[in-house]
């Protein structure tokens, strides 16, 4: 099964990057509104609740896994396939440089408003009183933190676990950004979904920074350096490895104040280089495409020389 596996997330891989996410009926919006009807039926102010959420659909979405699995144990054909499946299912790096780009065209027209709109498909700050500068910020960051959750994290626990991996990290992933938040109604309920997204990103994201370094060697030393210096004052334990690495390798500077609503977040500011501008945005995606290339190597030679 190691080299179907192999085959799998390379097919996967490569229709993500064909094809991006379909448009209607993708399985992650599915996955979405189960995990909203359960809320409705468990929610309480409360951790143990919220670690039963997450328990009931993470561990069914990796039971799901397990079963595409054994279904197709001795079949090469039919598990490379489901695991293509899987994989084109969970990634979202073609999506997600589709979303950059669109708030950048409408930055080069002019169009702050509808920039500031069309941002919020890609961030949860408040963007309504976001300058030029600072909408590009986010979406390098963004572009910088999701290369991590939707292409070289579930590329590694693909590697790793094959399907139940691919389909669990998602639905650990999904569910932090729906209930992990700092808010009155999610601070406890949405604890375990924080936390189980921060250790199965954990790998992921330090993948990710490896990538970055690989995948533009004439920085590297930029985006290790900044990595080491400036990740650990980031409030998030994985989001400030990658975004210090895209910020050492694009020679420019992360971070700053970000508004949630009526929550302000001082964020320290990572890299050696100047502040963001429009220009900067394809600059990140171009350099998310060959990240998530060399994450994707790495991930089929791991998967193929593993014994299942």
């Amino acid at each position: 099964m190691s080299r179907s596996r192999a085959v799998g997330l390379l097919l996967g891989f490569v229709a993500d990057r064909v094809f991006g996410d379909p448009g209607r009926g993708h399985p992650v919006a599915v996955f979405g509104s189960v995990a909203s009807r359960l809320e409705a039926r468990l929610y309480a102010d409360s951790r143990a609740r919220g670690v039963l959420h997450n328990a009931v659909l993470v561990g069914g979405c990796a039971l799901l896994g397990v079963g595409a699995e054994r279904a197709t144990r001795g079949r090469p054909l039919l598990h490379a396939g489901a695991t293509a499946l899987a994989t084109w299912t969970v990634l979202g790096g073609k999506s997600l440089e589709r979303e950059a780009m669109a708030v950048h065209s409408l930055l080069v027209a002019g169009d702050l408003p509808g920039a500031r709109h069309r941002l919020t498909y890609l961030v949860g700050r408040d963007t309504t009183s976001l300058s030029e500068n600072e909408i590009a910020r986010a979406v390098v960051e963004s572009v910088a933190e999701n290369t991590s959750d939707a292409v070289t994290a579930p590329l590694f626990w693909g590697a790793v676990a094959g399907i139940p991996g691919l389909l669990a990290h998602r639905a650990a992933n999904t569910l932090d950004a729906m209930v992990g938040h700092h808010n009155p109604r999610y601070e406890r309920f949405g604890w375990a979904s924080a936390r189980l997204d921060d250790l199965l990103g954990l790998p992921g994201s330090r993948y990710a920074a490896l990538a970055v370094m690989v995948a533009n060697p004439s920085r590297a030393g930029d985006a290790w350096r900044t990595w080491r210096r400036d990740a650990p004052a980031h409030p998030s334990p994985n989001a400030g490895v990658i975004e210090a690495a895209f910020a050492g390798s694009l020679g420019i500077t992360l971070g700053g104040t970000n508004r949630y609503g009526d929550r302000v977040e001082h964020r320290p500011t990572m890299g050696p280089g100047r502040p963001v501008t429009p220009g900067d945005i394809p600059r990140g995606t171009n350099l998310a495409q060959p990240v998530g290339w060399v994450a994707a190597g790495g991930s089929v030679l791991a998967a193929a020389n593993r014994r299942c």
